[in-house]
């Protein structure tokens, strides 16, 4: 049996950050995946893309004063470099992904994909935020940029994680849920998104087009070898109602295989994640 701390069944702030030093190939540049590595390697986007009300983590250089005497309040401006370094990591830490039969649970797999996508665009002078989806609500933090954004992102995704593994709610749907994680990524991030699409509820794929809408959406199919090579005998389960049935597993990977193939939305690219792949 694991015990807290187990690194393959809890998340720690402290070894997503250790990922830091793993988003860099040893060049140095950074490792560039869709949605999340910035388009420049150094300098500010020079074309305007709104002025907007001053947030934390914003650089008091971008202070427009004309509009900050017009509105009384602090107002920044914002390029459009700013927000092609800047992601938004969603984390799917439900129940149905609280489980894992070799290596790591599926949500702490989930949680070191996303921290290290999170470091490639804080090391890219970017910004980073997160969202994680728990039966008991939703977290969040906003996107802000350097380590102490990504401090931010991975003490998060650590209280998330505790909390999720604590909770005995019934299993909420993810579609509202996504609905409801789209309303924290700024327009134009990059959003990523880790997940195994298990319990969708309705409305799932106008649920991934509205985050896509947002800004590029990275989908990370997040996969256990049962159900990618599940064994051919059949095995017990515990049913919804409490009984234990028994049932054979394997149409699982063909399922996962089309499940994948069916998300076609523009503006979402789709991988998979084994939980047995290293971070």
């Amino acid at each position: 049996m694991s015990g807290p701390g187990d690194p393959a069944t809890s998340v720690s702030a402290e070894a997503l950050m250790a990922l830091g030093r793993r988003a860099l190939r040893p060049s140095g540049a950074l490792a560039e995946r869709p949605g999340v590595a910035p388009t420049r390697k150094r300098g500010q986007g020079h074309e305007i893309r709104e002025i907007r009300p001053f947030a934390d983590g914003d650089d008091p250089r971008h202070l427009d004063a004309a509009a900050t005497a017009r509105s009384g309040a602090p107002q920044v401006r914002s390029f459009h470099e700013d927000r092609e370094r800047t992601v938004l990591l969603v984390a799917d830490f439900r129940r149905p992904m609280l489980w894992g039969t070799r290596g790591r649970l599926r949500s702490v797999a989930a949680a070191e994909a996303l921290a290290l996508a999170g470091w490639q665009a804080v090391l890219g002078a970017g910004a980073a935020g997160a969202v994680a989806l728990t039966d008991a609500g939703l977290l969040a933090e906003r996107p802000r940029p350097r380590d102490a954004g990504m401090a931010r992102v991975a003490g998060l995704l650590a209280r998330a994680h505790a909390l999720a593994l604590e909770t005995r709610a019934p299993v909420r749907a993810l579609a509202p849920d996504l609905v409801r994680a789209a309303r924290f990524a700024p327009r134009g991030a990059g959003i990523v998104l880790a997940t195994g699409l298990d319990h969708p509820g309705p409305g799932l794929d106008a649920a991934l087009a509205g985050l896509a809408r947002r800004g590029p959406l990275r989908l990370l199919l997040v996969e256990d070898a049962f159900e990618t090579a599940p064994p051919a005998a059949a095995l017990p389960y515990l049913a919804e109602d409490g009984r234990v049935a028994r049932a054979r597993f394997g149409a699982l990977p063909d399922a996962r295989a089309a499940r994948l193939a069916a998300l076609r939305l523009p503006g979402l690219t789709a991988e998979r994640l084994p939980t047995a792949q290293a971070s």
